[in-house]
């Protein structure tokens, strides 16, 4: 499958999954849903390699690799978006994870050699200024007492830039994408199950259909497909046979990175303001997501 496609099929899925994540918030602990997402999803991924006969097995030493990556992408990047929420807006959370385009860029060229040229780079700059226009009005209501919430939200930051690079050393070892995704997402569920229990988290299940047919949306769409497109697309920077063709993939990346800041962005607004101030969500949240689509679509 081409770029064009990868890029398609994640940007509409993570532009979608902000009202899926809506379903998963009240009842349910936010980090008991996200070991279900991922823990369904990696289940998903298994069963699908074994019907197409994807081995499974890999060597202690690659299983390191794979903690560390589902530990940084898939938990400890989730973690601390939720807990960067408690203390500040989420508008200002989803800017500073939309800078993960330029770790991602200095990673590969510090890590892979991977040159970048500079519309990849102004692909960056206009992903995140269109997303810090987006959520100007979060920004403006932000709370004095930030700077913990902004310690994590770097921190969310810098733990999803490092589970990319590994991501693409993977890639670049010839590791399958699909087994070593699930692998990698095992690890992170289990990553944020001891954070849970360490937090005396309170462990539960909504029986509704509401919250059990978007728990398998996330799982299915928002983990398997996204995560799977997204992957593949930050696996080509540097291993196209021509330069051009990598660097579209760059610009491609860029974009994609910045949408994946909406879906945690609506969540956080929708957990503070329907369970602690006791408001409703927003109105222009499908708004918002169709604004950011229409703003990266011309980075392609």
């Amino acid at each position: 499958m081409g770029p064009i496609p990868l890029f398609s099929i994640a940007a509409l899925i993570w532009g979608s999954t902000w009202f899926a994540i809506t379903f998963q918030l009240g009842s349910v602990a936010a980090e008991a849903s996200v070991v279900y997402r991922f823990a369904l999803a990696a289940v998903m991924l298994a069963a699908w390699c074994l019907l197409t006969g994807r081995s499974l097995r890999f060597p202690p030493a690659q299983h390191a690799w794979f903690a560390s990556q589902g530990a940084l992408l898939f938990g400890l990047n989730y973690l601390c978006v939720y807990w960067a929420e408690e203390y500040i807006a989420s508008g200002l959370v989803a800017v500073l994870f939309s800078l993960i385009v330029f770790l991602n860029l200095v990673g590969v060229r510090v890590f892979f050699g991977t040159p970048f040229n500079r519309r990849t780079v102004v692909g960056a700059v206009l992903g995140v200024t269109g997303i810090t226009l987006l959520f100007w009005r979060d920004l403006a209501a932000m709370q004095t007492d930030a700077l913990r919430g902004l310690v994590f939200g770097i921190a969310a930051t810098v733990f999803a830039s490092g589970g990319n690079l590994l991501a693409v050393r993977s890639q670049r070892r010839g590791i399958p994408l699909l087994p070593g995704v699930a692998w990698a997402m095992t690890y992170g569920a289990l990553t944020i199950a001891v954070a849970a229990a360490l937090n005396d988290i309170v462990w539960s299940f909504d029986p509704r259909p509401a919250y059990i047919l978007s728990l398998f949306y996330l799982a299915a769409f928002g983990s398997v497909i996204a995560f799977a497109a997204y992957l593949t697309l930050l696996g080509s920077i540097g291993c196209a046979r021509r330069l051009r063709r990598s660097r579209r993939s760059g610009r491609r990346l860029a974009a994609l990175d910045s949408i994946r800041a909406l879906p945690m962005d609506a969540a956080g607004a929708h957990r503070r303001r329907t369970l602690y101030r006791g408001e409703r969500p927003r109105s222009h949240a499908a708004t918002d997501g169709v604004k950011a689509l229409a703003a990266v679509r011309p980075l392609t």
